[in-house]
């Protein structure tokens, strides 16, 4: 399985006490198809797609965020 996250983080002083720290991050950043769990392959032997995969785990995830320290 090839997997990369990937986090980008940068911290600005406020003042003397407080801070801003803002975050990136992206999860499965190269967007590559991962197939694998308990219902990404169709087992069941009397269906017509048996043996085929019928799922996939989640595309790329990206979240930003920002927090406050005092």
């Amino acid at each position: 399985m090839n997997n990369w996250d990937i986090a980008l983080l940068k911290t600005t002083q406020l003042t003397e006490s407080s801070s801003l720290e803002s975050r990136f991050e992206t999860f499965n950043a190269l967007n590559h198809a991962q197939f694998f769990g308990p219902n990404s392959v169709d087992g069941n032997i009397n269906d017509s797609t048996f043996g085929q995969v019928v799922g996939a785990t989640a595309p790329c995830v990206v979240q930003v965020a920002m927090k406050l320290h005092f």
